[in-house]
């Protein structure tokens, strides 16, 4: 019999937080102009685009896996995505791809270890937390890409 550690947080609360996340930061990637998305660096950090292709290739990849127990190799920007719109689009797909995987866990599952990418072994709810805090990173980064272009980036609270 397994017991359960005590809940804070629903697992509909979890996800809400979430996509709240991924909705603030697709609206960072609408406000980069095109060429800047792929170009624009500033102290040798990564242009936005590639911080994408990070943040692409980790939350529905990893979803599929966790539910599947499948576990897959990291890859990362294997499609050579080469304008902003195929960003948004491939966006979108992902969320989808996670609220339909989210659907399949149950309540258990979140305690579950799993190697994620082959890599990092732990419960599950720590690597879905690790997806949060990599993307509010990573987002961090395009706000302070965006106001060195002079773009007054989205409040971060309004997920």
């Amino acid at each position: 019999m397994k017991t359960l550690a005590a809940q804070v947080i629903t697992p509909e609360d979890l996800l809400q937080h979430w996509q709240g996340h991924r909705a603030l930061t697709r609206r960072v990637i609408e406000l980069f102009p095109e060429k800047d998305f792929f170009e624009f660096s500033i102290g040798g950090m990564r242009p936005f685009s590639k911080l994408a292709d990070e943040l692409l290739a980790i939350g529905a990849p990893a979803m599929k896996g966790i539910v599947n127990r499948d576990v897959q190799p990291y890859t990362e920007g294997t499609e050579k995505l080469i304008f902003k719109a195929q960003y948004l689009e491939k966006w979108d797909e992902a969320t989808a791809e996670i609220n339909k995987y989210w659907e399949q866990l149950s309540i258990e599952d979140f305690n579950e270890t799993f190697n994620l990418f082959g890599q990092y072994e732990f419960p599950i709810i720590q690597n879905i937390l690790y997806f949060i805090d990599n993307e509010v990173h990573h987002r961090g980064q395009g706000y302070v890409y965006l106001r060195a272009l002079g773009i007054e980036p989205p409040f971060f609270w309004e997920r």
